[in-house]
Formats: structure tokens, C-alpha cells, sequence
């Protein structure tokens, strides 16, 4: 029987499961959706009881497709959506709902750190600036507002983490999410007991960490059960999605940017210098040695999920009831409108914004409106919108030194060839997708073979596994109309700057 590997991805809205074989052939896919929860504004939590629920949905899922499935998986390794504040009792049950990085409710906290600790200091200790997206700031509004669960606190894990521990019973950290707590020198990875403490928490309140490829433990009789997976199937410790989707299109050392959009798009830049810049998160890659600078936005496919959400019409219902993709209907309405949108410019803020801006009351914009507008236009807005988003960080990126011609793009973005194409327009370069487009859950497949020490040398099995198929060229007239158009969306954005500031402030 053929042997395979398994990748599980448990991101935003929903968990994915891969099953790969070793030479990097997809031979299985299992999926299942979650909600987030909007507490109020800025405030977003999920639950881990539903994450864990969608893993073992989707693993059900994948391992039905193939025959005696269960009993080929040699191993497998799980990534997920990065940071989170999650704490768990003694008994591993969580003390609260998630809050995941969505969530912006400590900025206030973030203000009172860099007052305690000094202008700079954060994100010179660190490599990364000072922003409620991570794991520190966070705990301040936990130690302030719930401190009675703070005391119950015996560890806390990030959503890999948990979904391990309930494979395993194994609590676990992997040196990329390490990387996002903001409680840690960057460049020794030793924990900074200054912040720890305005934190309220010990260094041994979390897990210890290890590169993603380690072994994290064995699957359990009720996890194996539950997921009907085999007993006893090796796990390893894991990675964040980003730096999985990295290895599906081969993105391990500095020249080769990929990008990922599926909830967020994050733009990802391997280099193996640690290199920091204020506007991008610094982070560990999943290999030994390497590090990443992420572009990351926050909402540029969930704008297109709200828009089938709430504007959808009863065409989208429709098809969704007939077993159509909703998102291609959105996409051929799309694409029945040219380069421009009929004039209407989108600004995909639509939860605030990280990279480049890191500008929590940024809002979502429609732009150009008019009553010929049709809902067509609305749609391409959204997809081009969110391209000058990425272009912004890409500009961003080449101001900093960080050079690459082309970049390879991964995630559920990459079902849409309208939404590839407008990218590579707007960016004036070519962008390129693997043969069969899966995202980090493939990552997580390969992490679990190097993991199990089936490639000796990983560069060179990367190289193989990886195939590059489908290549979409920039056409150039395109790009030059979209270079006109960028400078209006940039203008956009500086012009409301302010009044989004004060639209917060009147707390609608």
C-alpha cells in the first residue's frame, strides 16, 4: 500500500486536511467551516471545541477517499492562524473562548507596555512593533479583566497547540508562534522577563518550544477514534500557516516571495538574517535556520465572504443549494466588468489593518459609487482592492531591500484565475501556482515527512516535491491603467485617515 502523510490547517474560518504522498502527490482533501465570534467591535473569539470539531470533520472527510486510508498516514503535523490567547486548566480544559489575532481589544494595553518598558524598546527586544495582534498585550487585558482565570491558568497554547494536545495529551510550542508572543528576544529566543512580568505570567506557563519538524508525540485512542485516524500515528510539533503555505510553493530562502490569501492575505519573505522592518512581522520559518518577514493584511478574503454573506442575492443562495462554489459565482460576475471597476475603488479595511498601516480603525470603503454602478463592479472592486493591498506591501518591501521578480501564490484566493490575474496586473509581475493549489495544510505534510526523517536532505525533497504549473504573465497595458488607479487607492486612504480616527472615537 502506498504510504502517506497528513497536513491539517486549522485557520480562521475553517480547518483543511491534506492527505499527501511522500514524492508531494495530493491525494486527498477534507474541509469544514467555523464561525468567528463578534463579541463587539474589535473583539473576536472562537471557540477550540468547534476548531477540534472541524479537524476531526475534515480528517473523517479525506481519510473516506482513499481505501485503508487510516492505516497508510506515517505521520502528520498541524499549522493554524496565528497569535492566540488560549488558557488551559490542569486538566487541558480552556478557561475561556480563544481570543484569536483578529481580536484588537488591548490596545490600550499596548499604549501602557511601551510606557512601562520605553519608546522602542518592544520592538527593539523583539523584531516586532508594539500591536494588540500579539500574544503580550493580550495577556495585559487578561491579567486586568479576568484575573481570577489568570490564577487558574496552567498553560497557554496557541491553536496548534490545542488541537495537539488533543491528538496527543502533549502540550507543545513551535518556534514559529514562539516567535509571535512578543514575550521573547528575538534575537537570542530567550523570554524577556520584564514584559513577563508586567504580564502577570511565568515563562513556564508555556509549553517548551521546538522547530516545527519535532516530535510532539502520538496519537491517542479516544483522538484516534474521534478523527479515525490510527493509534499510535506519529505528530509533530507543527507550524503557523503562513510558514506552511511557504513550503508548498517552495518559498525557503530569501529571493522567492509567496503569498497566501484565504480569510487575510499575508505576503511571505524568507531570509536568513532575522531580518526586521517596522511595517512587517518578523517571525521563524518552520526549517531550522531560516526566518520570514510577513505582509499581513487582515481581510481582504473575508471581504469577499462578507459580500456573499450579506449582498450575495438570491443567485448565490441559489447556486450554493445547487452545490455551486458561491465564490466562483461572485468571480464570473466579476469578470464580466473591465480593469477599473467602472471607477468604483475598494479599500479592504474592513477589521482595521495590519501591514503596512497598522491602523486598527481603518474601515472597508466603496468608493465611486454611482447609480449605474452594478453589483459587478462591487465584486472586481473587492478583488482589485485587495490586490493594491498586497502591492502596498510588496512597495513597502522593495524600500526595505527585499528583492524577488515573482511570487508564488497559495490558499483559497488561488481558485479564482480572475483574482490571479488582476494580482499579477496590478503588480507588474508574474505570479505562479502549484500544480494543485491546497495551502499550509501541504506544508504541514511536508513538515510531518522531514519530521519522520524521510528526506535526508530537505532542500533537495522540497525541490522535488514542489511542482509550479500554472503561471500567470502580467499584461502590461493592464498594469499601467492599475498603476493610475493604485495612486488614487494610496490617496484614499491618507485622505480618511483622520476620519476614521474620529468615526471611531464617536463609537457607533
Amino acid at each position: 500500500m502506498d504510504e502517506m502523510l497528513l497536513g491539517i490547517d486549522v485557520g480562521t474560518t475553517g480547518a483543511k486536511v491534506a492527505l499527501v504522498s511522500p514524492d508531494g502527490r495530493l491525494r486527498a482533501l477534507g474541509r469544514s467551516e467555523y464561525g468567528l465570534h463578534h463579541l463587539r467591535s474589535g473583539w473576536v473569539e472562537q471557540s477550540p471545541e468547534d476548531w477540534w470539531q472541524a479537524v476531526c470533520l475534515a480528517t473523517r472527510q479525506a481519510l473516506s477517499a482513499i481505501p485503508n486510508a487510516a492505516d497508510r498516514v506515517l505521520g502528520l503535523a498541524v499549522s493554524s492562524q496565528a497569535p492566540a490567547l488560549l488558557p488551559l486548566s490542569r486538566t487541558g480544559a480552556p478557561l475561556r473562548p480563544a481570543m484569536i489575532w483578529m481580536d484588537r481589544r488591548a490596545e490600550a494595553e499596548v499604549k501602557q507596555l511601551d510606557e512601562i518598558l520605553g519608546e522602542g524598546t518592544i520592538y527593539r527586544v523583539t523584531g516586532n512593533r508594539p500591536d494588540a495582534f500579539y500574544v503580550a498585550p493580550k495577556l495585559l487585558w487578561f491579567k486586568t479583566y479576568e484575573p481570577q482565570l489568570l490564577g487558574q491558568t496552567f498553560k497557554f497554547v496557541q491553536v496548534n497547540g490545542y488541537i495537539n494536545y488533543r491528538l496527543t495529551g502533549e502540550f507543545s510550542l513551535d518556534s514559529a508562534h514562539a516567535s509571535l508572543l512578543q514575550l521573547r528576544n528575538s534575537a537570542t529566543g530567550e523570554w524577556y522577563q520584564p514584559i513577563c512580568d508586567i504580564c502577570g505570567i511565568e515563562p513556564g506557563q508555556f509549553p517548551e518550544e521546538k522547530s516545527g519538524h519535532h516530535h510532539c508525540g502520538v496519537l491517542s485512542p479516544p483522538a484516534a477514534e474521534a478523527t479515525g485516524l490510527r493509534a499510535g500515528t506519529p505528530v509533530m510539533v507543527g507550524t503557523v500557516d503562513s510558514a506552511a503555505a511557504a513550503l508548498e510553493v517552495g518559498a525557503a530562502e530569501p529571493g522567492v516571495a509567496a503569498e497566501m490569501t484565504g480569510t487575510s492575505t499575508v505576503l511571505i519573505m524568507p531570509n536568513r538574517e532575522g531580518l526586521t522592518e517596522l511595517a512587517f512581522i518578523a517571525m521563524r520559518h518552520a526549517i531550522p535556520a531560516v526566518h520570514l518577514l510577513l505582509g499581513a493584511m487582515v481581510a481582504t478574503g473575508a471581504s469577499l465572504r462578507w459580500f456573499r454573506d450579506e449582498l450575495g442575492g438570491a443567485e448565490v443562495r441559489m447556486g450554493a443549494e445547487q452545490n455551486a462554489d458561491p465564490f466562483d459565482l461572485l468571480t464570473e460576475q466579476a469578470a464580466q466588468v473591465s480593469v477599473g471597476s467602472r471607477g468604483v475603488i475598494f479599500l479592504p479595511y474592513m477589521a482595521g489593518e495590519r501591514s503596512p498601516l497598522w491602523h486598527t480603525q481603518a474601515k472597508g470603503v466603496f468608493f465611486g459609487l454611482s447609480l449605474a454602478t452594478p453589483k459587478a463592479a462591487l465584486i472586481r472592486a473587492i478583488l482589485e482592492g485587495s490586490a493594491f493591498a498586497l502591492c502596498h506591501n510588496v512597495e513597502v518591501a522593495k524600500r526595505a531591500g527585499i528583492q524577488f521578480s515573482e511570487i508564488r501564490s497559495v490558499g483559497g484566493g488561488t481558485r479564482s484565475s480572475l483574482w490571479n490575474q488582476i494580482k499579477a496586473d496590478v503588480l507588474g509581475m508574474p505570479v505562479q501556482l502549484p500544480r494543485a493549489p491546497v495551502g499550509a495544510a501541504f506544508g504541514d505534510a511536508v513538515l510531518a515527512g522531514l519530521g519522520l526523517g524521510l528526506y535526508s536532505d530537505f532542500g533537495r525533497a522540497l525541490r522535488d516535491m514542489v511542482k509550479l504549473e500554472t503561471r500567470y504573465e502580467p499584461n502590461m497595458e493592464n498594469h499601467l491603467r492599475y498603476q493610475d488607479i493604485y495612486g488614487v487607492f494610496r490617496r484614499l486612504y491618507e485622505h480618511l485617515r483622520i476620519d476614521f480616527d474620529e468615526l471611531s472615537a464617536l463609537a457607533l
